[in-house]
């Protein structure tokens, strides 16, 4: 029998649509790593309602069988209890609740940010102060700053020139920042990590604006005066 291009995508086609919904939240589930309803293996379960009440320990098909009637689902939401913890709800609203609540966690936290300053072993002071000025905008925004010195070809016979520059960066920036990491060597690198303070991170977080007050009305002057 020959077979046409098209059949075995129509074919497939046709196989797919009725469980393209189940596949789906096949999908989603697997994702999100949670049992619900047939997928629950445990002998007993403690189950709570909808209304957060609790139902006792039951057989995960009683539990589904209640939770069908109701027109809901069995949701694991505690499988490491002993015996595991099931709730009847709504499992669309379970994950939407779920997605909302990690979304907001996610905004709540702060990137942190490590920004560098290299320096030499003949760095001027001009380029010193520059550079120190830089490191402490930088800790004032609430980032952290690595302080990176390299040594080049005979300079690494003077490391105590390198460990004098960094450590003094840290005694000129005082409390603008706190150090993370003290000076220490990687290569023909010397670097310090120094984080921003309490003082300098709350400065850093960005202030609410003041209410503008309205101006106060002028007086209007009286009508003249007619003879």
């Amino acid at each position: 029998m020959v077979y046409s291009e098209r059949e075995p995508a129509v074919a497939s086609r046709i196989q797919a649509t009725p469980w393209r919904r189940t596949i789906a939240l096949d999908k989603r589930s697997a994702k999100q790593f949670i049992r619900i309803n047939e997928r629950i293996r445990a002998r007993e379960i403690r189950v709570i309602d909808e209304n957060g009440e609790q139902m006792g320990i039951l057989p995960p098909f009683e539990a589904l069988k209640i939770a069908r009637e109701r027109g809901l689902d069995l949701v694991e939401v505690s499988p490491n209890a002993v015996p595991p913890v099931c709730r009847i709800q709504d499992y669309g609203r379970f994950l939407y609740e779920k997605d909302k609540s990690e979304s907001a966690a996610r905004k709540k936290q702060k990137v942190i940010v490590v920004k560098e300053v290299k320096f030499s072993v003949t760095v001027d002071e001009h380029d010193y102060q520059t550079k120190k000025n830089q490191a402490v905008r930088f800790l004032n925004d609430g980032d952290k700053v690595k302080a990176s010195l390299r040594f080049r070809g005979r300079q690494m016979a003077h490391r105590e020139l390198g460990y004098a520059i960094i450590n003094r960066l840290i005694q000129d920036i005082g409390e603008a920042g706190v150090v993370e990491f003290m000076p220490r060597m990687e290569g023909t690198i010397l670097h310090a990590i120094i984080a921003p303070s309490k003082k300098a991170a709350e400065q850093a977080k960005p202030k609410a604006a003041a209410p503008v007050q309205p101006a106060p009305a002028k007086p209007q002057a009286p009508p003249p005066v007619q003879a």
